[in-house]
């Protein structure tokens, strides 16, 4: 319970804010997640990788998120073609399960359960995600409505993977920005994760329960919740990873569908009820599986 209090509640009162100010007050989500997705998302990318120090831990940091990911892409395309599912609802299943919540509940979680130098690994592993996430994940979005020419030019249009890539280079080349050019990023990129949770609250509170696909629901909640944190475990087992590294992507892997997905479904009309049906329920699930698994982590 003490772990519940003191590290799931705060960041599911966020929530909460945003899910009664969409009730009451009925807000055009679109405009906000625009804003995030192309503003507040990048400039978050561009200070993290910018300020942080790069080594080896981080080389497997990139290895896990890539082998997690076609893992989970791997197991729903074993499941859509037993179940002879169309490719809408195949590419939606992958949104849903593969892409997890690091950012605006990952992030908050880990830094109340393990502090700063946990929360630092947590917005690397973030940062990895969203790229991850603007690219295949704006590319599953797109392309069972558009075809694949057109979803790369969706990814391409993306500007936190450039942001990303500017970044890099001034940290390895050691360029230093002026601090009066800095501080605007820097302003912006604080309002991203509160931002990002605030629209998961309302997104949830757009929701409507009832003709939910249950069967693909429950696959996607599994594979999400349960399977994928166990993929984790032995990827991280087989890493000689920093201990503390270790659990910040064990339970960044736990964590339910990502909140950024459900914009790009909104956005892009990629079956938005099956994606955000699924970020309800796996945040609604991850409310006692995330604080068990924390207690079991120590």
């Amino acid at each position: 319970m003490t772990i519940f209090i003191q590290v799931v509640l705060p960041v599911i009162l966020i929530f909460m804010i945003g899910y009664i100010l969409q009730r009451v007050a009925k807000v055009d989500i679109r405009p906000i997640s625009t804003m995030a997705i192309y503003v507040m998302t990048p400039c978050l990318v561009f200070k993290t990788f910018y300020e942080t120090e790069l080594n080896s831990q981080y080389s497997y940091m990139v290895l896990f998120s890539f082998v997690l990911m076609f893992l989970i892409i791997f197991m729903c395309k074993i499941y859509t073609k037993i179940r002879k599912i169309d490719l809408s609802t195949e590419n939606a299943l992958i949104l849903s399960t593969a892409f997890m919540n690091t950012g605006n509940y990952g992030t908050p979680i880990i830094l109340f359960a393990y502090g700063e130098a946990g929360f630092q690994f947590a917005i690397s592993a973030m940062v990895l995600q969203s790229i991850l996430m603007n690219f295949f994940g704006v590319y599953y979005a797109v392309k069972g409505k558009a075809g694949i020419r057109i979803a790369m030019k969706s990814v391409a249009k993306m500007p936190a993977s450039y942001a990303a890539i500017l970044a890099l280079i001034l940290n390895f080349t050691q360029v230093k920005i002026p601090d009066n050019l800095f501080g605007t990023v820097d302003l912006i990129s604080d309002a991203a994760i509160p931002m990002v949770m605030v629209i998961l609250g309302m997104q949830l509170a757009m929701i409507k329960w009832g003709n939910f696909d249950w069967a693909n629901i429950t696959f996607s909640v599994i594979l999400r919740m349960f399977i994928s944190p166990v993929l984790a475990w032995v990827l991280v087992s087989l890493m000689p990873l920093d201990p503390l590294l270790g659990k910040v992507l064990i339970v960044s892997a736990a964590m339910p569908s990502a909140a950024t997905i459900v914009m790009y479904a909104v956005q892009f009309q990629a079956q938005p009820k099956l994606v955000s049906s699924v970020t309800l329920i796996t945040t609604l699930i991850s409310i006692p599986t995330i604080t068990i698994l924390i207690m079991i982590l120590g």
